[in-house]
């Protein structure tokens, strides 16, 4: 994994910019701390920044093609194909000659042979720019599930591109503003396709290519969720998709680095887990590592409640014994979840503030750990999505709700454990203006728009095509993108074997009574995986990623609202509801401030550090 950056200028001659490709490229060190490299031409400059994982001599960016003694094709590229050795065979048959063993090399020369069609080939997460002198276009590419981000501000003479907006920020001609409806994307859990936040940003869709040249800008869809028949019964569904698991996760062991799985004693977690260790032991190469997260005392102290039946600790422990993996806990305090400087770097490594409070910089922090033992790690992150693993998939208002399931839902309450919303300490006035409800249903009015239908759906088979189009294209984008920018911002590449397109495609078009045959969440992935986890684990009821139940954690929040209340330069305090600030810093105020807490602070700090401008 790495991270991409470049600047296309048909009118200035960028090989005297190279003190901002520099620049530029800099801000993607912490997704590639191994190597470095800048590319510069007339009219193109990329930057890049590398984490070696597969070829680690070889593999080195931005990385051309010559063919005598001409430049052919250059790439500044981030993600992995994990079919490039069978594309690289073919490759070779039809005459493609090369000198490195990286899929990077392989994306090069899959282009010089089918063109715009080669994306359609590529089965990986990815997002990488490819330039052709010949033509002087150039070609931003993205993965079919967005796994990998990939932003863009057009200029009036080209573009600027990067992994991430700090890197077009870099920029001396961008400035980061954000305006209404920025600020309201920011603050719903919309994450509507292609929005950057930023003004003049944009983020490229999954599944698109955009082309850049002398004419203008223009997008491609390449891939799509289509509707098709399901003709497979279920014996068949659910020896269908373990067939595709185990391919999936054997091709996605393959590093040339140290490798581990994310181990949550849930199904998801549980069953990459297991398939993993199954894998490596079948190569000859096990046992899997395996790594968990945990809160001091949250174990002994556990408390249920509506969201969180059980810990995980006990279940991430039972898998790990029943499959042999070398597992560890990564126990983390109240202390380290409030650091300044630990929820300074995830705002910093999001761009923007926090989505999900001390559930970022918990992850931020795990990460951090597994890093120092591996640079690759396996995640059961999106199964949830492709199988229907959330609480709201299975409540008849949330599914019925004329708006996102998760919005009906309360999402905030979900992820933070608390039960406020995040706009509650925010000023009426600026409420009124960004009309978050009305914001909310254009987007989910525009999803819908989207979906695609057999002429056979009806009633609540034909609702729940809908929720699950919405969750694989809106909901899955907010927590992918949480984690790239984790774990990315510690340098450890997260792969998640449940976003392989084959996989996500079948499911989408297996019928919602076959999805809940035991009437249960995620039936087919518990039947799929069941003959290799312990029956506890098997039968667990889903729980969210966990959140800490600390009280000191509350107490700690409390005590940041009140800084932000008594610093009257703190740039948050205009967007603020003065009276609900009050409320929520009194003696013996409510403890259900988190939601509302987290976006505050985070606003502050976000504003504070990158200088960003509102303009509403």
């Amino acid at each position: 994994m790495c991270g991409i950056t470049g600047w296309i200028s048909y009118d200035n001659d960028l090989t005297t910019q190279r003190p901002t490709l520099d620049a530029m490229t800099g801000t993607m060190a912490c997704r590639g701390p191994d190597a470095g490299g800048v590319w510069l031409d007339t009219h193109a400059g990329f930057g890049h920044r590398r984490l070696a994982v597969i070829d680690i001599e070889g593999g080195k960016q931005p990385m051309t093609v010559e063919r005598d003694g001409r430049t052919q094709i250059v790439t500044t590229y981030s993600g992995e194909v994990y079919n490039y050795r069978e594309l690289r065979a073919e490759l070779e048959r039809l005459g493609h000659t090369f000198r490195t063993s990286s899929d990077t090399e392989v994306v090069l020369h899959a282009y010089l042979q089918w063109g715009d069609a080669f994306a359609e080939r590529l089965n990986g997460m990815y997002a990488f720019a490819l330039w052709d002198p010949r033509t002087e276009e150039l070609l931003l590419v993205r993965d079919r599930m967005g796994i990998k981000p990939l932003y863009y501000h057009p200029t009036p003479d080209g573009v600027l591109f990067g992994s991430e907006p700090k890197a077009i920020l870099a920029h001396p001609s961008v400035r980061p503003v954000v305006d209404a409806e920025g600020l309201a994307e920011l603050i719903t859990f919309t994450k509507t396709p292609g929005h950057a936040v930023y003004k003049g940003m944009h983020e490229v869709r999954p599944g698109h290519l955009v082309r850049v040249n002398r004419g203008g800008l223009t997008v491609k869809r390449y891939w799509a969720l289509e509707a098709r028949e399901h003709t497979d019964d279920l014996d068949t569904t659910v020896a269908r998709i373990r067939e595709l698991l185990d391919d999936i996760v054997a091709r996605q062991l393959i590093a040339d680095v140290p490798l581990c799985t994310l181990l949550s004693g849930g199904l998801d977690s549980s069953a990459i887990t297991a398939l993993s260790a199954k894998a490596l032991a079948a190569q000859g190469a096990g046992p899997v590592r395996s790594f968990a997260v945990d809160f001091t005392g949250y174990t002994e102290n556990f408390t249920p409640d509506d969201l969180r039946g059980t810990p995980d600790g006990p279940y991430a422990h039972a898998l790990a014994e029943h499959v042999g993996s070398e597992h560890r806990d990564i126990v983390l305090d109240t202390a380290a979840l409030m650091d300044p400087g630990h929820r300074a770097a995830v705002i910093a490594a999001r761009d923007l503030p926090n989505g999900f409070g001390d559930g970022d910089t918990s992850l931020y922090l795990l990460f951090k750990a597994v890093r120092e033992q591996s640079t690759v790690a396996l995640s059961g992150e999106s199964a949830d999505e492709i199988f229907g693993g959330y609480r709201w998939f299975h409540d008849p208002a949330a599914v019925g709700a004329d708006t996102f399931p998760w919005v009906a839902a309360g999402l905030a309450s979900t992820f933070t454990g608390g039960h406020a919303t995040r706009e509650g300490l925010l000023d009426t006035g600026l409420l009124g203006k960004l009309d978050l409800p009305g914001y909310e249903a254009r987007r989910y009015r525009e999803a819908l728009t989207e979906v695609p239908y057999l002429d056979s759906d009806a009633g609540h088979q034909r609702r729940m095509r809908e929720v699950s189009y919405l969750h694989l294209t809106r909901f899955v984008q907010i927590l992918l993108d949480r984690k790239d920018r984790a774990s990315m911002a510690v340098g450890l590449e997260v792969r998640v074997p449940f976003c392989d397109h084959r996989l996500v495609e079948y499911v989408f078009n297996t019928p919602w009574s076959m999805k809940t045959f035991d009437g249960r969440e995620k039936s087919l992935l518990r039947a799929a995986t069941r003959d290799v986890l312990p029956d506890l684990v098997a039968d667990r009821v889903k729980s969210p990623y966990p959140a800490t139940q600390d009280p000191r954690y509350n107490e700690a929040l409390r005590a940041g609202l009140r800084e932000v209340a008594a610093d009257r330069d703190a740039p948050v305090r205009p967007l603020l509801d003065g009276a609900a600030l009050t409320e929520a810093t009194a003696d013996g105020a409510a403890d259900d401030i988190r939601p509302g807490a987290e976006l505050v602070l985070g606003m502050n700090t976000w504003l504070r550090t990158t200088g960003t401008t509102l303009e509403l």
